[in-house]
């Protein structure tokens, strides 16, 4: 039986760190209110997009018990090398979303701007997209709503 080798889900990982990442987020179903579905494993899209948010951060990790970044899967710590495991953070603005009630967020690779985008520029409605990217990872969430003056922050490791 072949296998995948942690190498080559090492490189797996660098190449999704070579390109942008962006992370999503919707409105799901409103009947998604305290007790989310389950995520379908066949899902390419969120069910009703509202925003794109280019990544602050893209960086190796490696599974620490005491390490300074923790999330539903465990404790990591930063890597300078290359490892099966990506660190991913998302910084939105105060106006990024503002008034919405999410409950759906993404993980994208392969997002692109439309070219008339200003440079600089980190969030996107979907209208100012060519292409949406492929969805890497989903979560289905209890709602957040975007209230004036917060910011959010999203952190995430994705291992291949």
């Amino acid at each position: 039986m072949a296998i995948l080798t942690k190498s080559g889900r090492t490189a797996i990982a660098q190449s999704i760190a070579a390109q942008p990442v962006f992370m999503a987020w919707g409105r799901g179903e409103s009947a998604w209110e305290e007790t989310p579905p389950s995520e379908p494993v066949t899902s390419t899209a969120l069910v009703d997009t509202v925003g794109f948010r280019k990544s602050s951060r893209v960086l190796f990790c490696e599974p620490d018990p005491d390490g300074e970044i923790v999330v539903t899967s465990g404790r990591f710590k930063l890597s300078d090398t290359p490892t099966n495991h990506l660190f991913c953070e998302f910084r939105f603005d105060f106006e990024d979303a503002q008034g919405e009630t999410l409950r759906e967020v993404g993980v994208m690779v392969g997002t692109t701007p439309k070219a008339d985008t200003p440079a600089g520029q980190f969030y996107f409605k979907p209208e100012e997209l060519d292409k949406d990217g492929t969805l890497l990872l989903l979560e289905y969430r209890k709602p957040l709503y975007r209230d004036i003056g917060v910011r959010e922050t999203f952190e995430f490791v994705i291992t291949f």
